[in-house]
Protein backbone atom coordinates (compact mmCIF):
# COMPACT_ATOMS: atom_id res chain seq x y z
CA UNK A 1 0.00 0.00 0.00
CA UNK A 2 2.68 2.07 0.66
CA UNK A 3 4.63 1.97 -2.37
CA UNK A 4 1.60 2.27 -4.14
CA UNK A 5 1.25 5.70 -2.48
CA UNK A 6 4.92 6.64 -3.61
CA UNK A 7 4.29 5.58 -7.06
CA UNK A 8 1.09 7.43 -7.20
CA UNK A 9 2.22 10.57 -5.77
CA UNK A 10 5.72 10.13 -8.18
CA UNK A 11 3.53 9.68 -11.03
CA UNK A 12 1.65 12.31 -10.91
CA UNK A 13 4.00 15.01 -9.66
CA UNK A 14 5.54 14.83 -12.84
CA UNK A 15 2.68 14.35 -14.91
CA UNK A 16 1.41 18.24 -12.86
CA UNK A 17 4.91 19.58 -13.93
CA UNK A 18 4.25 18.60 -17.64
CA UNK A 19 0.59 19.53 -17.66
CA UNK A 20 0.63 22.70 -15.92
CA UNK A 21 4.08 23.71 -17.98
CA UNK A 22 1.30 24.23 -20.72
CA UNK A 23 -0.85 27.29 -21.24
CA UNK A 24 -4.11 25.43 -21.34
CA UNK A 25 -5.00 22.88 -18.18
CA UNK A 26 -4.37 19.29 -18.76
CA UNK A 27 -7.52 17.50 -17.65
CA UNK A 28 -4.86 14.51 -15.60
CA UNK A 29 -1.94 12.97 -15.77
CA UNK A 30 -1.28 11.95 -19.87
CA UNK A 31 -1.38 8.18 -20.70
CA UNK A 32 1.22 6.29 -22.39
CA UNK A 33 -0.58 3.56 -24.47
CA UNK A 34 -0.48 -0.04 -22.86
CA UNK A 35 0.74 1.78 -19.57
CA UNK A 36 -1.43 1.30 -16.56
CA UNK A 37 -2.38 4.57 -14.46
CA UNK A 38 -1.37 5.13 -11.12
CA UNK A 39 -3.46 2.49 -8.38
CA UNK A 40 -6.12 4.10 -6.22
CA UNK A 41 -4.70 4.61 -2.92
CA UNK A 42 -6.14 6.45 -0.10
CA UNK A 43 -3.43 8.40 1.32
CA UNK A 44 -1.88 7.91 4.71
CA UNK A 45 -2.80 10.52 7.70
CA UNK A 46 -1.01 13.77 7.23
CA UNK A 47 0.79 13.43 10.33
CA UNK A 48 1.93 9.46 8.99
CA UNK A 49 2.93 10.58 5.41
CA UNK A 50 6.37 11.07 5.15
CA UNK A 51 7.14 14.07 3.31
CA UNK A 52 8.69 13.90 -0.50
CA UNK A 53 11.55 16.18 -1.58
CA UNK A 54 9.47 18.92 -4.49
CA UNK A 55 6.59 18.35 -2.42
CA UNK A 56 4.59 21.18 -0.80
CA UNK A 57 6.19 21.81 3.05
CA UNK A 58 3.23 21.66 5.53
CA UNK A 59 3.73 23.71 8.76
CA UNK A 60 5.85 21.18 11.53
CA UNK A 61 2.57 20.47 13.74
CA UNK A 62 3.68 21.16 17.41
CA UNK A 63 5.92 18.48 18.68
CA UNK A 64 6.91 17.82 14.86
CA UNK A 65 10.00 19.02 13.55
CA UNK A 66 10.36 20.78 10.22
CA UNK A 67 12.00 19.29 7.04
CA UNK A 68 15.17 20.97 7.07
CA UNK A 69 16.25 19.47 3.33
CA UNK A 70 12.72 19.74 1.99
CA UNK A 71 11.86 23.44 2.77
CA UNK A 72 15.23 24.19 0.57
CA UNK A 73 12.92 22.73 -2.92
CA UNK A 74 10.91 23.97 -4.91
CA UNK A 75 7.34 21.88 -5.84
CA UNK A 76 8.13 21.60 -10.04
CA UNK A 77 3.86 22.27 -10.15
CA UNK A 78 4.40 25.32 -8.21
CA UNK A 79 7.57 26.77 -10.31
CA UNK A 80 5.04 26.09 -13.60
CA UNK A 81 2.05 27.39 -11.90
CA UNK A 82 3.79 30.67 -11.02
CA UNK A 83 6.34 30.69 -14.05
CA UNK A 84 4.72 34.23 -14.95
CA UNK A 85 5.28 35.40 -11.61
CA UNK A 86 8.81 34.54 -11.24
CA UNK A 87 9.56 35.48 -14.84
CA UNK A 88 11.04 32.53 -15.93
CA UNK A 89 12.95 32.31 -18.91
CA UNK A 90 11.34 30.15 -22.29
CA UNK A 91 14.85 28.51 -21.36
CA UNK A 92 14.18 27.46 -17.55
CA UNK A 93 10.76 26.67 -18.59
CA UNK A 94 12.12 24.46 -21.51
CA UNK A 95 14.76 22.97 -18.93
CA UNK A 96 12.44 22.24 -15.91
CA UNK A 97 10.03 21.04 -18.36
CA UNK A 98 12.21 18.26 -20.02
CA UNK A 99 13.90 17.42 -16.01
CA UNK A 100 10.48 16.26 -15.39
CA UNK A 101 9.63 14.39 -18.30
CA UNK A 102 12.96 12.47 -17.52
CA UNK A 103 12.04 11.92 -14.34
CA UNK A 104 8.12 10.94 -14.95
CA UNK A 105 10.11 8.17 -17.78
CA UNK A 106 11.81 6.98 -14.98
CA UNK A 107 9.41 6.48 -12.39
CA UNK A 108 7.34 4.83 -14.71
CA UNK A 109 10.04 2.46 -15.07
CA UNK A 110 10.95 1.71 -11.79
CA UNK A 111 6.86 1.57 -11.30
CA UNK A 112 7.45 -1.34 -13.93
CA UNK A 113 10.09 -3.30 -12.08
CA UNK A 114 8.48 -2.43 -8.13
CA UNK A 115 5.65 -4.08 -9.48
CA UNK A 116 7.25 -7.63 -10.90
CA UNK A 117 9.41 -7.80 -7.46
CA UNK A 118 6.28 -7.81 -5.52
CA UNK A 119 4.87 -10.08 -7.16
CA UNK A 120 7.81 -12.25 -6.83
CA UNK A 121 7.91 -11.23 -3.00
CA UNK A 122 3.71 -12.20 -3.06
CA UNK A 123 4.95 -15.73 -4.76
CA UNK A 124 7.85 -16.25 -2.39
CA UNK A 125 5.61 -15.77 1.22
CA UNK A 126 2.30 -18.04 0.05
CA UNK A 127 3.45 -21.24 1.01
CA UNK A 128 3.19 -22.80 4.56
CA UNK A 129 7.13 -22.55 4.56
CA UNK A 130 8.86 -19.63 3.76
CA UNK A 131 12.65 -19.29 2.51
CA UNK A 132 14.22 -16.46 4.88
CA UNK A 133 17.41 -15.75 2.44
CA UNK A 134 15.12 -15.65 -0.78
CA UNK A 135 12.33 -13.58 1.07
CA UNK A 136 15.46 -11.50 2.41
CA UNK A 137 17.14 -11.11 -0.80
CA UNK A 138 13.80 -10.09 -2.90
CA UNK A 139 13.13 -7.53 -0.18
CA UNK A 140 16.28 -5.89 -0.81
CA UNK A 141 15.46 -5.71 -4.60
CA UNK A 142 12.25 -3.80 -3.13
CA UNK A 143 14.29 -1.49 -1.66
CA UNK A 144 16.66 -0.51 -4.08
CA UNK A 145 13.87 0.06 -6.56
CA UNK A 146 12.37 2.46 -3.50
CA UNK A 147 16.01 3.85 -2.89
CA UNK A 148 15.91 4.98 -6.69
CA UNK A 149 12.86 6.52 -6.53
CA UNK A 150 14.16 8.70 -3.66
CA UNK A 151 17.04 9.30 -5.38
CA UNK A 152 15.24 10.85 -9.03
CA UNK A 153 13.12 12.62 -6.89
CA UNK A 154 15.61 14.63 -4.97
CA UNK A 155 17.50 14.84 -8.72
CA UNK A 156 14.50 16.52 -9.70
CA UNK A 157 13.69 18.82 -7.11
CA UNK A 158 18.17 19.95 -7.25
CA UNK A 159 17.92 20.20 -11.11
CA UNK A 160 14.87 22.13 -11.10
CA UNK A 161 16.40 24.44 -8.13
CA UNK A 162 19.62 24.72 -10.12
CA UNK A 163 17.82 26.97 -12.90
CA UNK A 164 16.53 29.30 -10.78
CA UNK A 165 18.32 32.28 -9.86
CA UNK A 166 18.38 33.35 -6.23
CA UNK A 167 15.91 36.14 -7.33
CA UNK A 168 13.41 33.38 -8.27
CA UNK A 169 14.27 31.19 -5.30
CA UNK A 170 13.76 34.43 -3.14
CA UNK A 171 10.45 34.77 -4.30
CA UNK A 172 8.71 31.08 -4.38
CA UNK A 173 9.96 30.79 -0.49
CA UNK A 174 7.64 33.41 0.18
CA UNK A 175 4.74 32.04 -1.70
CA UNK A 176 5.37 29.08 0.02
CA UNK A 177 5.67 30.68 3.04
CA UNK A 178 2.46 32.69 2.61
CA UNK A 179 0.02 30.06 0.90
CA UNK A 180 -2.90 29.19 2.30
CA UNK A 181 -1.90 25.72 3.61
CA UNK A 182 -4.62 22.91 2.67
CA UNK A 183 -6.37 21.10 5.43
Amino acid sequence: MKSKVIWSCAILLAAAVIGSSQDTPQPGPPQQPGQPGPQPAAPPPQAARPHQPGQPQQPPQPGQPSDPIAENFFPPELVMQRRHELGLTDEQRAAIKDEAIKASTRFSELQWQMQDEMETMASLVKGVSVDEQKVLAELDKILNIEREVKRTQLTLSIRIKNKLTSEQQMRLHELQRYAPQPR
